[in-house]
């Protein structure tokens, strides 16, 4: 095994007098699975061709986009593994300082908008050449995207790029047929009959035909209803059953986004997941002390793609797709077997998950030839009747993990979907997660409390999470062991009022919860919750949604379900006033916050204000009782 060239010195050394395909990427080179760049550049290599990585390069001088001059096919361009400016920036639009995916995890070597630069520098230096949009800051702003950056809506990536072909999913079959045919000579135009890719063609040369034609840019940016059901159209058709042409015209172009590409079949997984990835970073950047992002997932193993799950804060369903689909268990095991043979490994897998951990089969029979369902969920706000439950392969994997030898535990840690575990009548999965694979601690995704802002986030009702709550300290005390769970939470989701917030702040006090954490809702391209966010629009039934906007009011709301920290104490009281809450104020059992000392002195001068009031309108009284017998005692006479 070898790690893919990313320097001149690295092609010569392996005797290349020429490359297909420069992959341009925002990320430091680690050859792992878990990286898109890796899995492409991976899958190019195992067909035959020939790929040199160009990582992050200087965007402020274009002498360093062509190290290995012009490729004999083409370009490919990602950010990365995520957005550039997610990677950049916090919820609050603060400069982050460091970067998970930065050799030395520092920020500042990758360009805002990396996709968008690194695309406009290549045409500028070679016009002729193909370029390939990949990864998730393409593939989730492949329309007409509102930008939370910008604070403003932004046409399809692919105009502002000035690139040939946005390839949206998981791009391996897409990459394979793009190369393939650019292999043959043909052109661009050729390639545009590809499932899963995007590209644009003036008006005057689209032939029209049967597609789902969205609302136009110029529409979306005028019209907050328009974009709302925009938002809607595009994830009902990003399904690989029923999907169809959507267009989406942009002044004089159009935008055709062809039919999603089918997932990868269980034997095609098998082979992407059995490359000879080196699962680790290049051996360059030791000497910066390695790529942050590989502690987590050096020793995991995927083995599902795609969530039914369907959170509408999550990107997934737009880029994955809901359906299910999985690696054989010969396929995990084996890969289990190869980390025991890596000389870092010290019997620990740190996981076994995927987008969620225990999804194995497809939500239900239905969808294999009809596909997820239009306008339903599979699990919110109830799990469908037709849901199918098992969890009986994943504990058969994870049984054999376990009796590998050199492997001492097996954890999962990317997430169990608690609501499917409970719906599981058998509890032989749920007993086996909490005796075998929690380290200490088992991270679950609750979000809130609320009905109201559950239902905004396609969450079930916080009942459900209670019943697993309870279940699984019940399990953990029969082992014998002290684990706990860490909940998810997220503050000033659209619908989430600060009344909301007080509910939140309450049912942690009374669950003993104190979240170390809490994530505010960060409105990321791609989502619904971003499109509710922006059109202040749910866009399933375009019915007016509350939306917390402010820094101020997020701030509260962030600070109420850490009412606890002494930090946030005159916050939580300032939110607690203006929710109307002040009986949360003091020393009761129920109150939140104690009463701060400019409050306790005004309260205090309040009462003696009203006990002068009182002895006034007492003296007022004895005088009124006075007058009033005089002059009864007058009448009498």
């Amino acid at each position: 095994m070898a790690f893919l060239p990313i320097t001149v010195e690295e092609v010569e050394e392996r005797g290349w007098d020429e490359i297909d395909f420069v992959f341009v990427t925002g990320d430091s080179y680690v050859d792992h699975p878990s990286f898109g760049v890796s899995i492409i550049s991976r899958v190019l290599e195992a067909k035959g061709y020939r790929v040199a990585i160009l990582s992050q390069p200087n965007w402020k001088d274009e002498r360093n986009f062509n190290p290995f001059g012009k490729p004999k096919l083409g370009f490919f361009v990602t950010s990365g593994n995520i957005d550039s400016m997610v990677a950049h920036y916090t919820v609050n639009k603060k400069k982050r300082s460091d970067d998970a995916y930065t050799a030395g995890g520092k920020s500042g070597k990758r360009p805002d908008r990396a996709v968008i630069v690194y695309s406009r520098i290549l045409r500028k230096l070679y016009p002729d050449s193909p370029i390939i949009l990949g990864g998730l800051e393409a593939s989730l702003r492949r329309f007409a995207h509102y930008d939370y950056w910008d604070d403003s809506v932004r046409q399809s990536i692919l105009f502002d790029s000035q690139a040939d072909i946005l390839t949206y999913g998981m791009g391996e079959n897409q990459t394979i047929e793009i190369a393939k045919r650019l292999a043959q000579g043909k052109s661009v135009k050729q390639l545009r009959d590809i499932k899963g890719i995007c590209y644009y063609v003036p008006t005057s040369e689209y032939k029209p035909g049967p597609v789902v034609d969205l609302p136009s840019y110029e529409r979306v940016c005028e019209s907050k209803k328009d974009y709302a059901i925009a938002a809607r159209k595009e994830l009902e058709e990003a399904d690989a059953v029923r999907g169809r042409t959507v267009i989406q015209r942009h002044g004089k172009y159009i935008l055709v986004q062809n039919p999603p590409m089918p997932p990868l079949t269980t034997e095609e997984l098998d082979w992407v997941y059995s490359l000879p990835y080196e699962k680790y970073y290049h051996p360059s950047y030791e000497a910066l002390g390695g790529v942050p992002g590989i502690k987590e997932v050096e020793f995991s193993i995927t083995h599902n793609r795609g969530c039914f799950g369907a959170c509408n804060f999550c990107s997934i369903a737009f880029h994955q797709g809901r359906a299910i689909t999985v690696r054989s268990k010969e396929s995990v095991l084996d890969e289990a077997r190869r980390l025991v043979d890596n000389p870092r490994f010290k019997g620990y897998i740190h996981d076994v998950g995927g987008p969620t951990a225990n999804f194995r089969l497809p939500s239900c029979t239905f969808q294999k030839e009809h596909g997820m369902c239009k306008n339903k969920k599979c699990l919110a706000p109830k799990p469908c009747r037709n849901l199918q439950v098992n969890h009986e392969e994943y504990i058969d994997i994870l049984r054999e993990m376990r009796a590998i030898k050199g492997i001492k535990k097996v954890f999962i840690r990317s997430g169990i979907r608690f609501d499917y575990l409970m719906e599981d009548e058998s509890k032989e999965f749920f007993h086996e997660l909490v005796k075998y694979h929690v380290s200490g601690q088992l991270k679950v995704a609750p979000e809130h409390c609320s009905a109201a802002v559950l239902d905004k986030m396609g969450k079930p009702h916080i009942e459900t999470y209670k019943r697993f709550q309870d279940e699984f300290y019940k399990f953990t005390k029969q082992v014998g062991k002290e684990q706990y769970l860490v909940p998810y939470l997220m503050s000033s989701h659209p619908g989430s009022t600060l009344k909301d917030a007080v509910e939140l702040a309450l049912f942690l006090k009374k669950e003993h919860i104190r979240p170390e954490q809490v994530q505010d809702f960060y409105p990321t391209p791609g989502t619904i919750s971003t499109a509710m966010f922006y059109t202040e629009l749910d866009p399933y039934t375009l019915e007016p949604v509350y939306v917390p906007k402010t820094m101020k009011e997020k701030h509260m709301q962030r600070a109420l379900l850490q009412y606890f920290n002494p930090k946030n104490k005159e916050i939580v009281v300032e939110a607690l006033r203006k929710a109307g809450r002040t009986d949360l104020i003091g020393n009761g059992k129920n109150c939140l916050v104690s009463m701060p000392q400019n409050m306790r002195t005004q309260k205090n001068s309040q009462g003696k204000q009203n006990n002068r009031n009182k002895n006034k309108n007492k003296n007022r009284n004895v005088n009124r009782n006075r007058h009033h017998n005089n002059h009864n005692r007058s009448g009498r006479r």
